[in-house]
């Protein structure tokens, strides 16, 4: 599975159609609306926001006006067979006074995507994994050294120091097996 690094605009002319592709990298469904309407406000003259999604398991797409399944289930496709997740796909299109026919925007649609899906902008999506260590104070300094690089989501101080860290897969620091927490 794979997502985007950075957010991608890019822009095709297909028979007098302007069709706008905005691709987001995005972490929840709720990011989705407000990019929508962020997008609607900016374009507020566009005829179709057309757009879809993947987040987790969960995949939605659009059609917004255009005969059904001919954008927003192309822009998805697109998004399935590059195996991407936690992106939003969005088509903006501007309509230039020529019908495309249902063939004709399903390929513009999909054409659309497909050209913004830079391969050196996608990347592999690593998991990450929370675990809770608890230790002696006198190997805080030891401790906070090897979790330098992490990012660490709970502390508690009492009779033993217990932290909570989040790490990424295949990137868990061993040096701190005798620290787990046994549950």
């Amino acid at each position: 599975m794979y997502t985007i690094k950075e957010n991608v605009k890019n822009e095709i002319i297909i028979n007098k159609s302007r069709f706008i592709t905005h691709l987001f990298k995005i972490e929840k469904e709720k990011d989705v609306e407000l990019i929508l309407e962020k997008l609607k406000k900016e374009y507020k003259d566009a005829t179709h926001y057309c757009y879809a999604y993947i987040v987790g398991n969960t995949k939605r797409f659009n059609d917004d006006g255009e005969p059904s399944h001919t954008a927003g289930m192309p822009i998805l496709n697109v998004l399935e067979n590059k195996e991407l997740n936690n992106v939003l796909a969005v088509v903006i299109r501007y309509f230039g006074g020529i019908k495309l026919g249902a063939g004709g925007l399903v390929r513009a649609y999909t054409n659309s995507v497909a050209k913004s899906i830079l391969d050196d902008n996608v990347t592999p999506i690593t998991r990450k994994h929370k675990i809770k260590i608890e230790f002696d104070y006198k190997d805080i300094n030891n401790v906070n050294y090897i979790l330098k690089d992490y990012k660490i989501t709970y502390k508690e101080f009492d009779e033993n120091v217990i932290y909570e860290f989040i790490y990424e897969e295949g990137k868990y620091p061993e040096e701190l097996d005798k620290y787990i927490i046994k549950t």
